[in-house]
């Protein structure tokens, strides 16, 4: 997997999403991934501009999604931003908490963690940028095979 970045300027709509999770889908199809971690990069996506769509900028047409990606020999790296007031993870409800189990949303972050080897959420005052990593799995790490 050689280096290579793509960017992308979404819209504050659901209908965007669809269209970050099947260039997700392609880049890490095209990065080598199997079949079951490309799903897994394209739900973390998903879920992660279906976020900054809904939360962070709130459906507002004057405020854009951005979304990068980046191949290197390590790892695919999918940054995502938004241009909302920015997240307090502390308010982020338990989605495994007993109170919680039954509600039929609230497990975006949850997720996407679970999909993904990394996950780093970085917000602020101008918005939330959120940094999804998957690690490149049988490549070379000083002379030894990586394991998966």
């Amino acid at each position: 997997m050689s280096a290579h970045r793509v960017s992308y300027t979404l819209d504050s709509t659901l209908d965007t999403v669809n269209s970050a999770e099947e260039a997700a889908s392609q880049i890490a199809t095209e990065a080598g991934f199997g079949e079951e971690e490309v799903m897994k990069i394209a739900m973390a996506v998903r879920e992660a501009a279906v976020n900054a769509v809904l939360h962070g900028n709130a459906y507002d047409p004057g405020k854009k999604v951005t979304v990068d990606f980046e191949r290197t020999a390590q790892a695919l790296v999918i940054t995502i931003r938004d241009q909302g007031k920015g997240l307090d993870l502390a308010k982020v409800p338990d989605p495994l908490a007993p109170e919680n189990l039954l509600k039929t949303s609230g497990r975006g972050i949850f997720l996407i963690r679970s999909f993904m080897d990394e996950v780093e959420i970085n917000p602020s005052t101008t918005g939330t940028e959120i940094k999804l990593i998957k690690h490149v799995h049988g490549a070379a790490v000083d002379g030894k095979e990586a394991s998966q």
